[in-house]
């Protein structure tokens, strides 16, 4: 599965934490969409490896396998950022 580029809208807190609130992507009928994440987990600094959806990921990747509703279904996402790249990119299970 490879990794698609997304616009992602989070919130920087004052420790540096960064919570992801809202993601933008062609839907299936090619509309761009926003979905508010429902829910999320931090995956991010667990060491250099391979995803179960393969994504290759460094130490510095910031990693967040969130929960979205699309067409009242729950749908979970992972979403990569890494800070030198300053591109978001998602995967998800479909």
């Amino acid at each position: 599965m490879s990794a698609r580029p997304i616009d992602v809208i989070c919130q920087h807190s004052a420790d540096g934490t960064i919570i992801p609130l809202r993601v933008r992507f062609a839907d299936e009928n090619g509309e761009r969409q926003i979905f508010s994440i429902k829910g999320y987990r931090d995956l991010s600094h667990r060491g250099t490896r391979t995803m179960p959806d393969g994504v290759y990921v460094k130490d510095t990747t910031l990693i967040f396998e969130c929960k979205i509703i699309v067409h009242n279904q729950e749908r979970i996402i992972n979403l990569y950022y890494e800070p030198n790249g300053l591109i978001w990119k998602m995967t998800d299970s479909r």
